[in-house]
């Protein structure tokens, strides 16, 4: 079969690959599309923590199982699934806890081990999800939509709130549109105006904020002073996660979405005057998945407009430079196979 590879930085080639064997507990998966996020770009130029190569990348993945034995979950042969792409222990503190998403030994496909840019790929049973009624794009995006929706929920935000999600990216977007599900008032922020344009129009944002132009005096008209309860951080930029505890309310909680390969320093005196909660949010549980699943069905997120470039995956080596262009304008990058 088919696949691609990450040999070293900036350096992909595709290359016949072994079929996946047979393993008890695990299905064999046809893949059908392949989500390209910030992690495989980061991985591509080298920017990536707790990553080595040679790396097959792909996480964000759409397929058909091709093989499975007996399962309690009921999946069988010919049905559409997306892949949990967090390999969890099951036992440390933190599965145990039901936190599987910061595993103490996670391993996540794509970035500790080989991930789904191939034509077939062997999943852990219990890391499928069926996606029955989803297109196969909507079913490729729960993964992407499910760190935003991990983020939401652990912040607790709450109907009537204001939200500030700083960085209009993939993951931003999705955090934007889960909050907004959630009934808070989002204001979106970034440097790039398309990318605001486009947080207007696809995420229905109430405001949106350039940081290029003082963004604690706009942020302080919009809200009356008092400044957003909830603000979420998706740049993965440090100097803009610093930023971010000035820019959120007395009392509020900021939450760390991206991550940078970095250590942010802050003020302990604001920190303390705010009596901030700050909170680092990473990947996503099974229940994440499940709400966004719901959400797609229910027709309140729009995958058409999300995803803005494609390729096959023959091709998609000449193009993945391009997409790390700004004037590209890629929001979600699809291979399709």
């Amino acid at each position: 079969m088919k696949g691609i590879i990450c040999e070293e930085i900036e350096k992909f080639a595709l290359i016949d690959m072994p079929e996946p064997q047979i393993v008890p507990g695990e299905a064999i998966v046809r893949v059908r599309r392949i989500g390209i996020c910030g992690t495989d770009l980061h991985a591509f130029k080298g920017n990536q923590p707790f990553f080595t190569y040679p790396r097959i990348l792909g996480h964000e993945l759409a397929g058909i199982i091709e093989w499975i034995g007996d399962n309690e979950a009921g999946l069988r042969e010919g049905d559409q699934v997306s892949v949990i792409p967090y390999m969890h222990c099951g036992t440390c503190i933190a599965c145990r806890r039901g936190k599987t998403n910061c595993c103490t030994d996670m391993k996540v496909l794509g970035v500790h081990i080989d991930g789904g840019m191939r034509e077939k790929i062997s999943v852990p049973v219990t890391h499928l999800i069926k996606t029955e009624a989803l297109t196969l794009d909507q079913t490729a995006v729960l993964e992407p939509l499910a760190i935003g929706a991990h983020a939401v929920r652990r912040s607790g935000l709450r109907s009537g709130e204001t939200a500030l999600v700083i960085g209009g990216g993939p993951i931003g977007l999705g955090v934007m549109a889960f909050a907004k599900y959630a009934g808070a008032q989002v204001i979106a922020m970034d440097i790039n105006e398309e990318r605001l344009a486009f947080s207007r129009a696809w995420a229905n944002v109430a405001h949106t904020v350039n940081a290029s132009h003082d963004p604690k005096e706009q942020l302080a008209a919009i809200t009356g002073g008092d400044f957003p309860t909830v603000v979420f951080d998706a740049t993965g930029n440090a100097k803009s996660m610093a930023a971010s505890f000035g820019l959120t309310a007395h009392g509020g909680t900021l939450v760390y979405v991206g991550l940078v390969k970095a250590d942010i320093a802050f003020s302990d005196p604001e920190f303390h005057k705010r009596e901030l909660t700050l909170m680092g949010s990473r990947n996503a549980t099974r229940e994440d998945f499940d709400n966004v699943l719901e959400a797609l069905r229910s027709g309140e997120i729009d995958v058409a407009r999300y995803i803005t470039h494609r390729s096959s995956l023959e091709s998609m080596i000449g193009q993945f430079e391009s997409w790390l262009k700004p004037e590209s304008k890629v929001i979600k990058a699809m291979v399709e196979l």
